[in-house]
């Protein structure tokens, strides 16, 4: 069953919620949100049955949450703000909640922990952060914005994926999928600030005041070059974190294995 809650400007954002116990939110990447990721769908109810309480989200700008609203970096942690109030206030499931961020969602994460939300622990997957305080991350972030300023709403998604495999973006236009895609474009913004926000100073000073026990783990096959060295600067940075590995191929998992990973860290780290 959908759920909604009113983030700080009035706009509406929708979630499922399922399972009892500590709750774990589930911060999309690029492109997810739940009508259109059903991997995600599964590894909530995977987790679960773990023993969680589980909330996944449409980020603002995708499937039933607002859509002609801002959609930057700042009005998105806000509305996990106003996600964790809501379970506080309705649900009672305590003071704090575990993040689970997916590529750019543990860019998302990150942020909103280093900038206060109450985080019990955080678990990333190749999270594709740039080198300390380059200027690629402000860049990407200009280029997004000033296609979703233009008129081709297909560019910002183009100019999104032009550092991914070719052959991604090519299989995406030729699918169903593609319009669905152009649609939540404007909401890749706060993706792209989101890494803009990672190299803005050094990372010890973006990270290192998160105490929370985090997780950055990096698949085991063909994963994308620069995330090994993403989660090697991310874990250097954080006084708590630390790298691990997932059955995962070309920056994509199985949500039984990425449960289990993130299960059985909770489990050590998370008090019930």
């Amino acid at each position: 069953m959908s759920h909604t809650v009113i983030s700080h400007d009035g706009a509406s954002i929708a979630y499922d919620r399922e399972g009892e116990g500590p709750p774990v939110i589930l911060v999309g990447g690029a492109f997810q949100f739940r009508a259109f990721d059903p991997t995600t769908k599964q590894l909530a109810t995977l987790l679960a049955r773990r023993g969680y309480t589980v909330v996944n989200y449409d980020r603002r700008g995708r499937g039933e949450s607002a859509h002609d609203v801002p959609m930057g970096l700042h009005e998105t942690l806000a509305d996990l703000r106003a996600i964790v109030a809501e379970l506080q206030r309705i649900h009672e499931l305590g003071e704090g909640v575990a993040l689970f961020g997916n590529s750019s969602g543990g860019a998302i994460a990150l942020a909103a922990a280093a900038h206060g939300l109450p985080v019990t622990a955080i678990v990333g997957f190749e999270v594709p952060i740039g080198a300390e305080q380059g200027p690629e991350g402000e860049e990407f972030l200009a280029g997004i914005r000033e296609r979703v300023a233009g008129d081709d709403p297909d560019a910002v998604v183009e100019y999104f994926m032009k550092d991914m495999p070719p052959e991604w973006l090519e299989q995406a236009k030729g699918t169903p999928a593609w319009p669905l895609m152009v649609r939540i474009g404007p909401s890749l913004e706060a993706d792209a600030e989101s890494l803009a926000w990672a190299q803005s100073a050094p990372h010890a000073e973006l990270f290192g005041s998160i105490q929370a026990p985090t997780l950055v783990l990096v698949g085991e096959e063909d994963a994308p070059a620069e995330m090994a060295p993403a989660a090697e600067a991310i874990v250097a940075a954080m006084p708590n974190a630390s790298r691990g590995t997932v059955p995962a191929v070309q920056h994509s998992w199985q949500p039984e294995t990425m449960a289990a990973a993130i299960a059985d860290f909770l489990d050590a780290h998370v008090a019930r």
